[in-house]
């Protein structure tokens, strides 16, 4: 028996694999991709002419021709135009995923309120439910930090028709927040006050980390205030508040819908918007 290994021809099937297959994601603003040649991963922040721009986390745009190689999620994809608008006969949905009400005014105000711990709570909120909560009529206003919430309190006067839903920054059992809220509202009070928190340091970690270009969001020492960590880790200037706020917008542009958030934030502001729009509550 003769056994040649050499004897075939190892180019035979070489002509014959499958081409690979990707998926056509479209150029829409903000969706995160990689470009395989150069490494370069960017939201987009442009699509025209076949050359879709992509913006990192520093803030440099370049520009690739879109017959280039690309991932998303480490998954080969390929480049298509923008995502349509669309008709103005279709029913459209807000950044919270309901369902937009047409040519309707804001509502006045309710008596009751949401109250978030600062100003980047109070800017998420907004951008992700401020239709909803306009239709509603329902008005978000600063804490300035959870140490002032029994104050606060005590000047809304919570009661039958007049509620406060609260957010509060890492809600967590044992924490300092935790022992607050409890000083903070009496059990005579809480028939018309919840108050509901999400486990994250900041609300800038309830915006998911890949819409930055990050993996996950980087632990930051306790001897670094967080969000200045945050920024030195990315590379951003970090040495004034104004650095800060810039930070922050950035962070927030990235933002387009729900979508774009934790769920473990979602759940908790969603509660608070029925909380206080209770339709039972208000006819009593």
């Amino acid at each position: 028996m003769n056994d040649d290994r050499y004897s075939g021809d190892v180019l035979r099937d070489f002509g014959k694999r499958r081409p690979v297959v990707r998926e056509r994601v479209a150029a829409d603003p903000g969706v995160v991709i990689e470009h395989t040649e150069s490494e370069w991963c960017g939201a987009v922040v442009s699509y025209r002419q076949g050359v879709v721009e992509l913006e990192d986390y520093r803030g440099r745009v370049r520009g690739f021709p879109v017959t280039d190689g690309f991932l998303v999620d480490g998954v080969p994809v390929e480049i298509g135009p923008p995502t349509p608008k669309p008709a103005s006969s279709a029913k459209t949905r807000t950044a919270s995923g309901s369902f937009a009400v047409e040519q309707q005014r804001a509502r006045v105000a309710m008596p009751s309120r949401i109250f978030v711990e600062g100003k980047h709570d109070a800017e998420l909120v907004e951008k992700v439910w401020g239709d909803d909560l306009r239709v509603e009529g329902v008005v978000v206003e600063l804490l300035q930090g959870v140490d002032h919430l029994a104050d606060v309190l005590a000047d809304f006067g919570p009661g039958r028709g007049r509620r406060a839903g609260v957010l509060v920054d890492h809600l967590v059992r044992g924490s300092k927040e935790s022992r607050l809220i409890e000083a903070a509202v009496p059990p005579a009070m809480r028939q018309h006050v919840l108050v509901v928190g999400h486990p994250y340091v900041d609300v800038w970690q309830a915006v998911r980390p890949e819409r930055i270009g990050l993996s996950e969001w980087p632990v930051v020492p306790r001897t670094i205030e967080w969000k200045r960590g945050i920024c030195q880790h990315l590379g951003w200037p970090a040495e004034s508040q104004a650095d800060i706020a810039r930070a922050w917008q950035r962070i927030l542009g990235r933002v387009r819908s729900f979508r774009d958030l934790e769920p473990s934030l979602l759940g908790r502001v969603e509660e608070l918007i029925d909380f206080v729009t209770d339709p039972e509550d208000r006819a009593r």
